[in-house]
């Protein structure tokens, strides 16, 4: 005799064998008719530097032993030329022509130019094209999709097939 219990599992077996099988799927394989290769364009800023040299002047200021012994060898030197009051001025012409000549003298080598480094540094676009995937169209059963997929598949596209019952 059949108790009420085996009867509501095999009732129950009965009803999920369908569902079982309602949801049931299998790989195969769909035909490729074309793999076409995706490109974008991405900007990849980036920093170039350059490096120039300026030309740059040092002037070290000089001592007033240049203008000061220029003068008075001025002042000697215009002495000996004139005569009488044209003597003085000319003492005061030479005094003041020999200190400027002795100060410029004096100064003379000690303007040093040397050059200085300056580095200039500025962000700039640079553009790059990267592959990002493959736009694949292939034909299963007769119809015809589209997928991206991020490598070429060949000749053959690895499908996972999923049967699912409709209601009736």
């Amino acid at each position: 005799m059949k108790t009420p219990t085996s009867i509501a599992t095999l009732v129950a077996l009965m009803c999920a064998a369908p569902l079982a099988q309602a949801n049931q799927s299998f790989e195969d394989y769909a035909r490729v008719i074309e793999a076409a290769p995706q490109y974008e364009e991405v900007n990849v800023p980036r920093r170039e530097c350059t490096t120039e040299y300026v030309p740059e002047r040092k002037h070290r200021s000089g001592s007033l032993a240049g203008p000061i012994i220029g003068g008075i060898a001025g002042g000697v030197i215009g002495a000996q030329v004139g005569s009488g009051n044209g003597r003085v001025a000319s003492s005061a012409a030479g005094a003041a022509i020999g200190a400027i000549v002795g100060d410029r003298l004096s100064q003379r080598g000690q303007d040093k130019y040397h050059e200085r480094e300056v580095r200039r540094c500025e962000i700039v676009d640079h553009w790059e094209t990267r592959l990002n995937g493959y736009r694949v169209v292939y034909r299963y059963r007769g119809h015809v999709q589209t997928a991206i997929l991020p490598h070429d598949p060949g000749r053959r596209l690895r499908v996972r097939v999923a049967i699912e019952l409709v209601g009736q």
